[in-house]
């Protein structure tokens, strides 16, 4: 239940508070750290940079300072808060479990308020975070359009013509990494309610997100397989919305909240065992609905239920009890712990346990494997230089020999595929729920060569 003295509990502790809008920073979160320090060797930034500012630490004392009236929402306080990854490596070193994650969130929301998105940020904040992925049938136009791109020509000449070199280095070696868009977006396409392959075990809707279905649908169509394989009546509902966590991430806390209305409606319309996500960054957002409208008092409630009913696809195939494929990949892969599900989400052997179980798959450790990749979101796009640095050391971990990198979430994805690019390296970048379609497409394709044998055999001996 939400408790509506909540809001009103920094108002008393902290009458001097430089926090002026809803959502401010929770005391009852802050004051829980003790500045021990054993978060300071998770943080990738600090690691990157030595700065306390830019420690977890560092930065819930800011945090508080302001709350105290110490200090207001000037630059010398953004900085620190928006250069964090948000990758909540820092809550699973906290031994007092500081909420890290949502301080951060919470004062980004301030400084968003206080300082609205402008000039040139502001333009691209309206066109991409309030005009274009909130909205379905925009996203599938993007797509539709990057196709074209891909396929008219266009990038052939842009790329030997070096028309591109007009853009930053980062942005260059983006378009470069870009995979080849060959599957339409599932949501609209395919149909709304599909039957399980066999006997039906559990019901299910799917999340389909925005950039995954625009930019990553052939992963979202392989859900859908893997999940109608193991027994999911699957439910893909035409009215959902984008998930709002890169406007959470961003301080847009106002329109996320619009967008957690909608799924919170969309998605609890319906008698269903779970919710499906299969991007971990979206997945954490879903599960903190209860923390974003905790003060809305239609809403609050119904958003811990959605909460509670939300699991990443790795989760739930290990809780459904996965049915082993028996299509047969000879591959060498290792997995890469994506912040949201490693970190916010507590999910780490779940994914393992579904890789080991393909026949032919040898899976390798990576060093480091929960340590960010700096994709964050947009951080790639908003701080290029950090995000830079800390792939760098991501590719150099990478083993020798490995067939594929593995993961399970798109951002983190279309950041490997830079790595690949800058590095020149070989490897395959591919989603956890991938491999196991493969196996599963490569069990049917042995099961048709079997019939196909069998059905020669018997006219052989007819004949």
């Amino acid at each position: 239940m939400s408790d509506p003295s909540h809001g009103n509990l920094e108002k008393y502790l902290y009458p001097k508070s430089n926090y002026k809008w809803e959502d401010a920073p929770d005391p009852a979160k802050f004051s829980e750290c003790v500045h021990c320090g054993m978060c300071l060797e998770a943080c990738p930034t600090y690691q990157q940079t030595g700065l306390e500012a830019h420690s977890p630490r560092g930065r819930v004392y800011l945090i508080k300072s302001v709350a105290e009236g110490k200090l207001t929402l000037n630059d010398f306080f953004a900085d620190p808060v928006n250069t964090c990854l948000d990758c909540r490596a820092c809550e699973t070193a906290c031994p007092a479990g500081v909420q890290v994650g949502a301080l951060v969130e919470e004062a980004r929301g301030q400084l968003y308020k206080e300082d609205p998105p402008a000039g040139l940020r502001g333009v691209l904040h309206k066109i991409f975070l309030r005009g274009l992925f909130p909205y379905a049938s925009r996203m599938r136009k993007l797509s539709l359009l990057t196709r074209w791109y891909q396929r008219s020509g266009v990038r052939f000449i842009a790329r030997k013509t070096g028309l591109l070199r007009i853009l930053p280095k980062h942005l260059q070696e983006m378009e470069q990494a870009l995979p080849n868009l060959t599957t339409k977006p599932v949501l609209g396409r395919i149909h709304e309610r599909l039957a399980p392959f066999g006997l039906k075990r559990a019901k299910v809707a799917m999340l389909t997100g925005c950039v995954m279905d625009a930019v990553f649908a052939d992963i979202n169509e392989a859900t859908v397989n893997v999940l109608r394989h193991n027994g999911c009546e699957v439910w893909i509902p035409p009215s959902q919305s984008c998930c709002g966590a890169l406007h959470v991430h961003a301080g847009d806390r106002d329109t996320a909240k619009q967008l957690a209305k909608q799924n919170i409606d969309t998605f609890l319309s319906d008698d269903i065992d779970a919710i499906i996500i299969n991007a971990a960054g979206c997945g954490s957002t879903l599960k903190e609905y209860g923390e974003l409208l905790k003060s809305d008092p239609e809403y609050a409630d119904k958003a811990h239920l959605f909460a509670e009913k939300t699991v990443d696809v790795s989760s739930f195939l290990d809780r459904l009890g996965l049915i082993p494929p028996k299509g047969r990949l000879e591959l060498t892969v290792t997995y890469h712990d994506a912040c949201h599900l490693a970190h916010a989400q507590g999910i780490r052997v779940e994914p393992r346990r579904l890789l080991e179980a393909v026949p032919g798959v040898q899976l390798v450790p990576l060093p480091d494997s929960d340590r960010c990749c700096g994709s964050a979101g947009i951080y790639n796009l908003t701080h290029p230089e950090m995000a830079g640095e800390l792939l760098d050391r991501k590719m150099n971990d990478i083993p020798d020999g490995c067939d594929a990198v593995v993961m399970g979430n798109p951002g983190c994805m279309m950041q490997f595929m830079v790595g690949v690019v800058r590095h020149n390296r070989n490897e395959q970048i591919m989603h956890t729920i991938q491999l196991l379609d493969l196996a599963y497409r490569g069990e049917e394709t042995s099961t048709e060569a079997e019939r196909a044998e069998h059905s020669k055999a018997s006219r052989s001996q007819a004949s």
